[in-house]
C-alpha cells in the first residue's frame, strides 16, 4: 500500500503524533512509508494494546483458576495480543475516520495522520479492513461461540466514535468494547460463557470509566469549543469524587467476579490469593486520584498510561491462583 497518494512530501518521516511517545519505535525504526499507518493504527502509542489485551488476560487467567490451565491457554493469551493489536488497530483507525473532521480543529489531535494529511479516508479505509483480515485469522482458531462473541462485539466498535455527539458518557461506550477480551478470552478457554465472566466485564467497563476520563481531561477545553461531550465535562471539578466511586465499584464488582467463580472451588488459598488482586487493582486506582490534576494535561496522560500496571495486577494475581 502506498503511502504517496495525495501526501505532502515529506510527510511520512515528519509527521509524528502529538501524544506519541518520545522516541518510539514507529518514528525511529519503522519504514518510511509504513509510518503513517502505524500512527492511524496508534502503533506508536502502545498503551491503548495494552488497555484492550489486559481484560482478556483477566478473562483467561481467571478461568484458569476455576480449572487449571490447559497447553492451548498459551495461544489464547498469545493469540489475544496479536488480535488486541491490529483490532485496536482497526478500531482506531475507523474512529480517526468518523472523527477526522474534529480531530482537525483539536490541539492533541490535529497532528493525526488524516488531518494532517499523511493518509487519505481511502487509503485508512483499505488498512482498516486489512487490519479485520489479521484479526479474524487469530479468531478462526477459537471455539464457534468465542467467533460469534467476538464478532459481535463489532456493533459496539462502530457506534463508539459517535457516543460522544449524542452522549456525555462515552466513555461507556469505550467500556462496553474495550472490556469485551474478558468474554471473548474466557469462553476461549471455558468453552461457554458464565456469570463470574460477565461480573469481570462489568469491572473492566467501570475501569474503563476511571481511566477514560482522566484521558479526556485533557482535551477538555477544545471539547467544548466544538461541542464534544465526555465524562471528563460533566465530572469538572467533581472528577476526582466520581473516580472514587469508579474505584470502589470496580473493586468491589471484580472481587464478586472472583468469589463466583473460586468460591465452588473450594480452595480457601487460591480464592484468597485470587482476591489479592482486586485489592491491589484498587489500590493502585488509589495513588492516581492522589496525583490527579485535571489542569494539567501532561499529568493527565501520565497518569492514563499507568493503567497498564494497573490492570496487569489482576492478571498477576488470578495467574498464581491458577497454579494452586
Amino acid at each position: 500500500m502506498s503511502g504517496n497518494d495525495g501526501m505532502p512530501e515529506g510527510t511520512e518521516t515528519e509527521g509524528q503524533v502529538a501524544d506519541a511517545y518520545t522516541g518510539n519505535w514507529v518514528d525511529s525504526y519503522a519504514p518510511a512509508w509504513t509510518r503513517p499507518y502505524l500512527r492511524l493504527s496508534r502503533a506508536d502509542r502502545p498503551i491503548g494494546t495494552w488497555l484492550l489485551l489486559l481484560p482478556c488476560w483477566w478473562g483467561l487467567t481467571l478461568a484458569g483458576a476455576m480449572d487449571g490451565f490447559v497447553l492451548f491457554d498459551l495461544w489464547i493469551a498469545i493469540g489475544c495480543g496479536i488480535g488486541a493489536f491490529f483490532m485496536r488497530g482497526a478500531g482506531c483507525t475507523w474512529n480517526d475516520i468518523t472523527d477526522r473532521n474534529y480531530d482537525g480543529k483539536v490541539e492533541r489531535t490535529k497532528s493525526r495522520p488524516i488531518p494532517s494529511g499523511q493518509v487519505s479516508v481511502k487509503q485508512a479505509l483499505v488498512w482498516m479492513f486489512l487490519q479485520m483480515v489479521i484479526g479474524g485469522l487469530v479468531l478462526i482458531t477459537f471455539n464457534v461461540t468465542t467467533i460469534i462473541l467476538a464478532i459481535s462485539s463489532l456493533v459496539l466498535v462502530a457506534i463508539y466514535p459517535f457516543a460522544k455527539r449524542f452522549t456525555w458518557w462515552p466513555q461507556m461506550f469505550l467500556g462496553l468494547a474495550f472490556n469485551w477480551g474478558v468474554l471473548v478470552a474466557w469462553t476461549a478457554h471455558r468453552g461457554t460463557l458464565e456469570a463470574p465472566a460477565i461480573l469481570l466485564y462489568i469491572a473492566g467497563i467501570i475501569w474503563t470509566l476511571f481511566y477514560d476520563t482522566i484521558y479526556a481531561h485533557q482535551d477538555k477545553e477544545d471539547d467544548a469549543m466544538i461541542g464534544v461531550k465526555s465524562t471528563a465535562r460533566l465530572f469538572g471539578e467533581n472528577t476526582a469524587s466520581w473516580l472514587r466511586r469508579f474505584l470502589m465499584l470496580s473493586v468491589t464488582i471484580m472481587a464478586l467476579a472472583v468469589i463466583g467463580a473460586l468460591l465452588p472451588k473450594g480452595n480457601i488459598l487460591s480464592l484468597v490469593i485470587a482476591l489479592g488482586g482486586p485489592w491491589a487493582f484498587g489500590m493502585h486506582l488509589m495513588t492516581q486520584i492522589r496525583r490527579l490534576n485535571i489542569n494539567d494535561p501532561d499529568a493527565c496522560l501520565n497518569l492514563f498510561r499507568e493503567n497498564r500496571n494497573t490492570g496487569v495486577i489482576p492478571a498477576l494475581f488470578f495467574a498464581v491462583s491458577a497454579m494452586l
